[in-house]
């Protein structure tokens, strides 16, 4: 499928998942992130979820970061220069929710893209090589290619691969890693 086709498709079946099927499918996914091998590493990239697009709840991705005393590094998009910074969550980090509805920092400790080590991508929809789709902004693209080669990309997705994705092109970044409730999908 064409990846306009599969976003239309993803986020009907997304949106027609009750709040407590989406809960309980994030927490799948929560528990299945610990089972990776990447709970070495200190800066972790993770995005709060747009609850009115009913994405999985990475607040429970964030509490096991969290309690294992490594670094949460959250995304803050600027909408006009199509850019995305990333921000250490501290205590003191104060949150505000963008025209997408994302809660996001304000400001702070600025974090390089260099330094982040696993980045946890939001997603649509993904394929058995490990593509995936987003919402089409190309934020996600842009900042992985910034990254170092060793950094760990796993997408997040309620639903299992599509075959394959039809119009990939080579500014599209594979992931190494999606979490699904059901398995974990290594490429």
């Amino acid at each position: 499928m064409l990846k306009e086709d599969l976003r239309a498709l993803y986020k009907k079946k997304r949106n027609s998942l009750d709040q407590k099927k989406s809960q309980d499918l994030s927490f799948e996914i929560a528990n299945r992130s610990l089972q990776l091998n990447i709970w070495n590493n200190e800066n972790y990239h993770i995005f709060f979820p747009i609850e009115k697009q009913n994405e999985i709840d990475t607040k429970l991705i964030i509490q096991i970061i969290q309690g294992k005393d490594k670094n949460v590094i959250l995304p803050k998009v600027n909408l006009e220069e199509n850019t995305m910074t990333n921000y250490l969550l501290t205590d003191s980090t104060l949150l505000k929710v963008n025209k997408l509805g994302v809660s996001e920092p304000i400001s702070g400790i600025e974090i390089k893209p260099v330094q982040l080590e696993v980045v946890f991508i939001p997603l649509l929809s993904f394929d058995k090589s490990g593509h995936r789709v987003g919402y089409g902004g190309g934020y996600y693209d842009r900042l992985l290619k910034k990254c170092s080669r060793n950094c760990i990309k796993i997408g997040l997705s309620f639903f299992d691969p599509e075959d394959r994705i039809e119009d990939i092109t080579q500014s599209d970044i594979k992931m190494n890693h999606c979490i699904t409730p059901s398995k974990t999908y290594t490429f």
